[in-house]
């Protein structure tokens, strides 16, 4: 017997107006992410026929990634993002054709749309252009014109760390990240959440430079850069932590353990992302939430949208964030 939208909504727990609503994108939907994305699970799992239009099933779609998955465990954030695509693209029955972005020149000529996570250059994306002009850029350094992007607001993000971080007494502010780098530039740049912190700081008439580490977005650079941080600065250790990404964090966490600096007494940390292990670190890790899976699915969406729209004009999509305060900052 088929499944019904009444049998999606009783395992889902809500009501069969919110499960239909849900599964046809109604966007004046005031209702959780969480729950939606356990709708569409469910709707999976119970393999419900209705679920989209039979067009999709012919789109193909290339998935233009940084790395490979085994690189991408040195950073959960693009394979988040990576999973929330391949999970949408699953349920609409879109064909995803993956590529590293350094091939982007070998991509099949019948493509319907291109996904690109992360930067290329402008002149790059200018040669998929005669492809298709269906392109989404998830999380690039640029401002593209003339295509689709899935954005977080960084700006915000590092104001509202900042922010918190001074409302409680904190003056002496330091940061941990990495460098941006992507196929076609010879050398990695600054990173905009560094860029952003010097500009907040420099604002504030807080900025010191001596304060600021930058390597790599990986747990061994945190850690690394945390020792050269308390090796230099002894104990004129800033009180607070701005941190990149939370592998990162975690690696900062290690070195200033094991140099018995007490977190969140002596140093305050709060990092970005809000990966699943933060919480479970010790301590606990206070980090804003990104969601990167829906970031994955937006960009799916918004391909479709052109797909089945015909629409001309690009859309920008900033994804709202949240700060989750735990036991590493106070």
């Amino acid at each position: 017997m088929a499944t019904t939208i009444k049998d999606i909504a009783e395992k889902a727990g809500v009501s069969i107006a919110t499960v239909s609503r849900v599964l046809n994108y109604d966007s004046t939907l005031s209702v959780g992410d969480d729950t939606k994305k356990r709708i569409f699970k469910i709707a999976e799992e119970l393999d419900y026929k209705k679920r989209k239009p039979k067009v999709h099933a012919s789109h193909r779609v290339a998935l233009l990634h940084w790395g490979t998955e085994n690189e991408e465990l040195n950073d959960v954030y693009y394979m988040a993002i990576r999973v929330g695509i391949e999970e949408r693209a699953d349920y609409h029955k879109v064909q995803l054709i993956k590529c590293l972005k350094e091939d982007y020149l070998d991509l099949p000529k019948d493509i319907n749309g291109i996904i690109i996570v992360g930067t290329m250059l402008n002149e790059q994306i200018e040669k998929l252009k005669q492809l298709t002009n269906n392109i989404v850029v998830i999380d690039s350094f640029f401002d593209i014109e003339g295509v689709d992007a899935v954005q977080v607001n960084f700006k915000k993000v590092t104001e509202r760390i900042l922010d918190h971080f001074i409302k409680n007494g904190h003056q002496e502010i330091g940061f941990i990240g990495g460098y941006e780098t992507f196929h076609g530039l010879a050398k990695p740049i600054q990173d905009k959440r560094e860029k952003y912190f010097r500009a907040y700081m420099n604002e504030h008439h807080l900025l010191t430079e001596k304060y600021i580490f930058v390597d790599d977005f990986t747990p061994e650079s945190g850690y690394q850069q945390m020792k050269k941080a308390i090796a230099t600065l002894k104990d004129k250790l800033p009180t607070a932590f701005y941190v990149g990404s939370d592998p990162v964090a975690i690696g900062v966490l290690r070195a200033l353990h094991e140099a018995n600096i007490n977190v969140p007494n002596q140093v305050s940390i709060i990092s970005i992302d809000d990966i699943s292990i933060s919480k479970y670190v010790y301590p606990a890790l206070s980090t804003v939430r990104i969601e990167t899976e829906l970031m994955g699915e937006t960009a799916i969406d918004l391909v479709i949208e052109r797909l089945t729209t015909e629409r001309k004009v690009a859309k920008k999509v900033y994804i709202e964030t949240s700060l989750n305060l735990r036991d590493s900052s106070k």
